[in-house]
């Protein structure tokens, strides 16, 4: 029955092709068709034919609004509400309406969205402008429903305030070289190359009624203190272990309402650490893929409060267990169907797949402090570099069998090759690779997984936006290096030899990020800042890597966003950095004087009122009074820090916002972490009648 209910309701609240198909007379479905195949521009009359359809679709799922639903830099996304139902002012009767001109453009007022400093509080005009290569669909209410109609945001002057722009230009850049590639090896029928994507989804449950009493995952989605259960993950018996009840009924309605969404949720199961779990999704074309993660974001979050739960998407919850990451796990699809990272045996296909992964490999090991940049966040600088998340540094892993290929390769092919699994490349000195031959390496930020690559860094709450632009910014140069290498040569030999002598420039120049160890290791950092590579601890110092020249350059040469975009996405990052660490510091300081130190206060009483109660038997009470002096002495160095706590902040909002990421970085982190350590103690030792928030040992679990 559950089966036979999925494949019904299987994207019906989706304006997709066959909805499309359904009903738009057949020359308008052509014509809309191509503009979303080909960029073409929509006329229109056009226009009008596809609004009235789509509206009289949406009403027909419940829809009585519809809203242009937009990625602003927020990591989140926008929408603002527009009815359907307008009143014709002569005859005094109500009309449903829906224009081309209400499908293609909306004006939000955008002044209160980050901007970087791209425009005034009183420059409040925007736009957002449909984007049809992404279906509209409708999310569903209590009371009707919405039509979402994916757009892309632009200031009154043109300039892109949103995340699917640069994406949707770096998407361009990749697809349009890999096509170019694609055609040198000689594929004449293929009409067009897509980036694919799949982002797998870690988060944490917790208990919402329990959470309401914790100011620091209300306010941060994180706890601020808080000292681990005797039974955290130590076990390893929770990965891939029996789903409780309560998450299972979560993830089920989760898995229908992204069904009917378009999505498929392909995995579910238990993550390793208590109370955090993991979707999967089949993958999808990598617009359409970061559309429906955000979207399946919004809907967990709606989901988790009907079933009395609270969801944390933030990177590190919980210290000392697993952070949650969304690892983006991408690929290359021809018109055929053909993935294109999936190791071929076809002599000519293999010089094209070595020749698409090598143009990754130089482009990361050019401009890798990008990618690093780009996973830059608050949440995720507690995450990056230990519990299975992977560290600050970015490498490649690319496994056994393909590291010694390439190491051949560079040495010019000798008779003799290993007898693993090897990979075909055109050349009878090679057998063939066998993908499963290929290991997983959980330390690597990225890694080559078989038939695809898996970007790890990524936080749990981030859009997949981000991280794929710059990641598909990197891979367009790199193919640009590897094209013009092979065309260059191309009069004087054939394409076997000069894909060839390319591809082992590639490997030459790319040795500085291909690693197969341990990158948890301390020999890996050393190593590492002797290749150069580089390294940056902090979500600061990640940030800054943006405005390198070098990667300045490297966007605005291939269109993707010019420098002063570039400049604003920085300090738009750099805005939510200083707000994001000023809210916890103030969350934190009114836990530690509302609840942690009255809490200490309770204990003292208790512990001298039990002292004063013996005194008179004449016992040695030299344990009991330093027992008593230890709490005393927690109370004071609370009362001490935590006022100096305040003074930093106080200081902070003085400052510019570059000075103040630095300072808050260098002195309240730090400052916090230690302020942390006292509340922890102080836990250990309170009365469980006294200790006001609920510990981690009622926090993680479902029971």
């Amino acid at each position: 029955m559950a089966d036979t209910r999925t494949i019904k309701n299987f994207a019906t609240n989706v304006f997709d092709d066959r909805a499309m198909l359904e009903r738009l007379p057949k020359q308008i479905y052509k014509k809309l068709k191509s503009a979303i195949e080909e960029g073409n521009r929509l006329e229109e009359d056009v226009a009008e034919v596809v609004a009235t359809a789509m509206k009289e679709w949406a009403i027909s799922r419940g829809a009585t609004y519809y809203t242009h639903w937009f990625h602003p830099r927020t990591e989140l996304t926008a929408e603002k509400h527009s009815s359907f139902l307008s009143i014709d002012t002569k005859k005094g009767i109500p009309l449903e309406t829906f224009s081309g001109e209400d499908l293609i453009q909306s004006e939000p007022d955008a002044s209160s969205l980050p901007s970087g400093g791209m425009r005034s509080t009183f420059e409040a005009r925007g736009y957002t402008a449909w984007d049809p290569s992404s279906p509209a669909f409708v999310i569903p209410s209590e009371k009707g429903g919405t039509l979402c109609i994916p757009s892309v945001f632009i200031s009154n002057d043109g300039t892109p305030l949103d995340m699917k722009t640069p994406l949707l230009k770096a998407l361009t850049a990749v697809e349009n070289r890999a096509l170019k590639i694609l055609k040198i090896f000689g594929n004449r029928n293929v009409k067009w190359v897509k980036v694919t994507m799949g982002p797998e989804q870690e988060f944490f449950l917790v208990d919402a009624e329990k959470s309401l009493k914790r100011p620091d995952i209300l306010f941060c989605g994180r706890t601020l203190m808080g000292v681990l259960p005797p039974k955290g993950q130590q076990m390893e018996d929770h990965y891939f272990g029996s789903i409780h009840p309560r998450a299972l009924s979560f993830m089920e309605d989760v898995a229908e309402m992204m069904g009917s969404l378009g999505m498929v949720v392909k995995t579910r199961h238990n993550e390793v650490a208590p109370c955090q779990f993991e979707f999967a999704p089949q993958f999808s074309e990598a617009n359409l893929a970061v559309d429906q993660n955000q979207i399946l974001m919004e809907q967990m979050r709606r989901l988790a409060r009907q079933h009395g739960l609270r969801l944390l998407l933030h990177e590190k919850p919980f210290p000392s267990i697993n952070g949650s990451g969304k690892h983006m796990n991408f690929s290359l699809v021809d018109s055929e169907g053909r993935n294109l990272l999936k190791p071929p045996t076809n002599q000519r296909k293999s010089l094209q797949f070595l020749t698409l992964l090598s143009s990754l490999l130089i482009g990361v090991a050019k401009y890798g402090g990008l990618l690093r940049a780009s996973v830059a966040t608050p949440g995720n600088m507690h995450r990056l570099g230990g519990n299975e998340a992977p560290p600050a540094i970015i490498s490649v892993y690319l496994g056994d069998v393909l590291t010694q290929i390439m190491t051949q390769i560079e040495k010019g092919l000798p008779d003799e090759m290993p007898s693993k699994g090897l990979l075909d490349i055109g050349l009878s000195r090679l057998p063939t690779i066998r993908k499963e031959n290929t290991d997983r390496n959980r330390t690597a930020p990225l890694a080559f997984t078989g038939d695809k690559f898996e970007f790890r860094a990524p936080g749990a709450s981030q859009s997949p936006a981000g991280p794929l632009t710059m990641i598909l910014a990197v891979w367009a140069w790199g193919m640009d290096q590897l094209l013009g290498k092979i065309e260059s040569r191309l009069g004087s030999t054939d394409i076997a030899d000069a894909a060839l002598d390319a591809i082992r420039w590639a490997i030459v120049e790319s040795k500085n990020i291909r690693f197969e160890g341990n990158c948890y290791s301390p020999e890996w950092v050393i190593e590492a800042k002797r290749r150069g590579l580089p390294i940056a601890e902090t979500t600061y110092d990640a940030l800054r890597l943006y405005l390198e020249p070098e990667h300045m350059e490297l966007l605005s040469s291939l269109g993707i966003m010019t420098e002063k975009e570039i400049a604003s996405l920085f300090e738009t990052k750099i805005e939510q950095y200083n707000k994001t660490l000023e809210i916890e510091m103030t969350v934190m300081e009114s836990m530690v004087w509302e609840g942690v130190l009255p809490a200490i206060s309770k204990q003292i009483c208790l512990e001298g009122n039990a002292l004063k109660a013996i005194e008179h038997l004449n016992t040695n009470l030299q344990e009991w009074q330093e027992q008593l002096g230890s709490i005393c002495e927690i109370k004071n160095n609370l009362l001490k820090s935590i006022q100096m706590l305040s003074n930093i902040r106080v200081k902070a909002q003085e400052m510019s916002s570059d000075e103040q990421s630095e300072f808050l970085t260098n002195e309240a982190l730090p400052f916090m972490e230690g302020i942390r350590g006292m509340c922890d103690a102080a836990e250990k030792t309170i009365a469980s009648e006294y200790w006001p928030y609920p510990r981690y040992r009622e926090l993680l679990t479902l029971d």
